[in-house]
């Protein structure tokens, strides 16, 4: 009974790492797939076909994203407003989730229920482009930072968090002298690593991703982030491909670009933008992963 029962415990252990093996290959294909694109000669990717290797190796799909004297300023807003963005929606998110954690708090519910409206109903983008003109936040580099210091929802994940640390701890603190702003940089922040990594991963991600604000609220090209950048540049392979193969057809078109287009591929670049978009925080997620896996996991069921 014991060696049929070790049997059907080894058989289980084997189907166990073919399905995680397979998940993992489905999951790192799409990546391994677009590195070997972005690193792969752009005549050749039109023939298709590529899977993990590329066929043709050439660093020329980089060398077109990163000759744009534009990506390097991108570069440094982009990571400007992912330092002071996450470093100040941290400060203030926390700051709020505490206030809304404590039990003393008079008038939690209302402020709770203020707070979870704007979730589901909003003033719209026409007031909100009225708003940030009026505050002068428009082309300016705080529009980036500002409108996006405090999420409510990373607010309530914070708070619950805070809602299952010992309150005896703060009382001992407060008996002996310490303020609230003492309690919560030296006592509730320090044990709270976790659920700070965690919207720490959250606001970096958003802050690294986000096009849209830059769409809507910035005409300046110096305040570009990188991601407007990038789809800049990946409009500009598109055009060239376009002029080439009417170059090619024979139409009667300005043949300066034509050279540049044959050289040059829309997927092979796309896929090259993409890979320099998302290896920084690809390198960053394993410092973080096994706070960001704690602390969502306590920041969501504690409470």
């Amino acid at each position: 009974m014991i060696k049929k029962a070790n049997i059907w415990y080894t058989l289980f252990d084997i189907l166990v790492v073919i399905l995680m093996t397979l998940v993992l290959l489905i999951t790192l294909y799409p990546f391994v797939n677009s590195l070997a694109i972005s690193l792969n000669d752009a005549d050749d990717t039109v023939r298709g076909g590529i899977t993990f290797f590329p066929r043709v190796p050439t660093t020329r799909n980089y060398e077109l994203v990163f000759t744009n004297e534009k990506i390097y300023t991108a570069y440094l807003v982009t990571i400007g407003r992912t330092v002071i963005g996450t470093l100040g929606g941290l400060l203030l998110t926390s700051l709020f989730a505490f206030g809304m954690a404590h039990r003393h708090l008079k008038g939690r519910k209302l402020y709770t229920i203020l707070c979870i409206i704007p979730m589901y109903f909003g003033g719209g983008l026409v007031p909100f482009y009225f708003l940030l003109r009026s505050l002068g936040l428009m082309n300016s580099f705080w529009v980036y930072i500002i409108p996006n210091l405090v999420n409510i929802w990373n607010m309530i994940l914070m708070r619950t968090y805070f809602q299952g640390i010992p309150p005896d701890l703060e009382e001992s603190a407060r008996i002996d002298g310490a303020n609230y702003i003492t309690v919560f940089f030296k006592i509730i922040l320090p044990i709270s690593t976790p659920i700070v990594a965690t919207i720490a991963l959250f606001v970096g991600v958003f802050q690294w991703n986000s096009w849209y604000d830059a769409a809507m609220y910035v005409t300046k090209q110096e305040l570009k982030p990188m991601q407007s950048v990038l789809m800049n540049i990946i409009n500009e392979a598109k055009f060239a491909e376009q002029l080439a193969q009417a170059a090619n057809q024979g139409g009667g078109v300005d043949l300066s670009n034509v050279a540049k287009g044959k050289k040059v591929n829309v997927r092979s670049i796309t896929m090259a933008t993409m890979i320099v978009t998302v290896v920084p925080i690809i390198l960053v997620y394993p410092f973080l992963q096994r706070y960001f896996i704690k602390g969502i996991m306590v920041g969501s069921l504690k409470g």
